[in-house]
């Protein structure tokens, strides 16, 4: 493993804001630590470049220990040879680009460094803007100078703490795409965090979802995304519905008593709170015929019965409310359709997971 994180903790003052979290990542890994505000995710990056000192734990980059609480061990971040890019552009104004991307290495003693400023600009294609000032850039050629600085000296490992949060979405998009593919071609190992479950769907080999200062779930992004261990990663991570359940036996019910074929049954206490988790776009829209149910044919189907209560235009779908069992459900299609239509929500048994109901 390129990076080892074990039982990294870290406090200020007496409030814990990592708890005891491990994880690693593998060579030429692209790694997300995903999470909302205040979750520990940019707290656990700093940690890693040595922004942070650690309260409990140890971190190692290429089998060398960089942070040991226990044992005192404490490698400075300008010793650890990585290369960090910052929500910020963090881009000196009154040096020119070139000028930006050579002094890490001017600081750290490499004075003829013209060919790997060369380099790192005709990577992220900012090499004709070389003699440019930051206030004659964009935001995003600031943000690729900031990326260019950031490889420069080669490290052993790229961290990004939220980098695109800065730019519109169109930017944001192509920015993506390139982070990707320069990370892809460097076949350098890189910690990405982020809030956007789309930066982290796209881009990553493996997500690593927090919550309070926990890792929730780690996995790649169609296990993170298809088989989520709890209400929270799945709320998370792509656009959820939550219908309450029972148990009665072997079969689970919706609230108005309708039987519910589910993906699998639980493991676990049988009595702990479950919800039903189906996605919009799993979910087939059919007019309700009062008299119809579940095919004899198709005994893996679910049929809902509901009504519209709202729809609104997304571009590529239309988004409908639809009340069932007292819960509003949303499900995606290409047509209008109006408000009090009795409608049915059909999906696949395959396509509605239990999921511990932890909200």
């Amino acid at each position: 493993m390129t990076i080892s994180v074990r039982n990294l903790v870290k406090t200020y003052n007496t409030t814990a804001v990592i708890k005891g979290i491990s994880f690693e990542v593998a060579a030429n890994e692209f790694l997300t630590l995903l999470g909302p505000s205040g979750c520990g995710k940019t707290t656990t990056l700093r940690c890693i470049a040595g922004l942070e000192t650690i309260s409990e734990g140890e971190i190692r980059i290429n089998d060398r220990v960089v942070s040991d609480a226990a044992q005192d061990v404490f490698v400075p971040p300008n010793e650890r040879h990585l290369g960090m890019v910052f929500q910020s552009y963090a881009v000196w104004p009154h040096m020119t680009v070139a000028q930006n991307v050579a002094f890490p290495l001017t600081v750290r003693g490499r004075k003829d460094n013209a060919d790997d400023v060369k380099w790192a600009l005709d990577i992220v294609g900012m090499g004709h803007l070389a003699e440019r000032r930051p206030s004659e850039l964009s935001g995003g050629q600031q943000q690729r100078v900031a990326l260019a600085r950031a490889i420069a000296g080669h490290p052993d490992l790229l961290l990004f703490d939220e980098p695109l949060s800065n730019l519109d979405a169109r930017l944001r998009d192509r920015t993506r795409l390139e982070i990707s593919r320069i990370q892809r071609e460097l076949k350098v190992p890189a910690i990405y965090v982020t809030h956007d479950q789309t930066e982290a769907l796209s881009m990553s080999d493996r997500i690593i979802v927090m919550e309070s200062g926990n890792v929730m779930q780690q996995g790649t992004p169609d296990e993170i995304y298809h088989a989520p261990v709890s209400r929270f990663v799945a709320d998370f991570i792509g656009s959820a519905n939550f219908l309450n359940v029972r148990r009665e036996g072997d079969q689970w019910f919706v609230a108005d008593g309708t039987a519910l074929r589910v993906h699998a049954q639980p493991q676990g206490d049988r009595d702990r709170p479950l919800s039903a988790l189906i996605r919009p776009e799993a979910i087939r829209v059919e007019r309700a015929d009062p008299a119809a149910g579940a095919p004899a044919d198709a005994p893996d189907l679910n049929r809902l019965r509901g009504v519209v209560t709202r729809s609104v235009f997304l571009g590529a779908y239309i988004e409908h409310m639809v009340e069932i069992a007292g819960k509003q459900v949303r499900a995606h299609t290409r047509e209008a359709i109006a408000a009090g239509t009795p409608i049915n929500l059909v999906f696949d048994a395959a396509d509605c997971r239990l999921v511990d109901n932890n909200d």
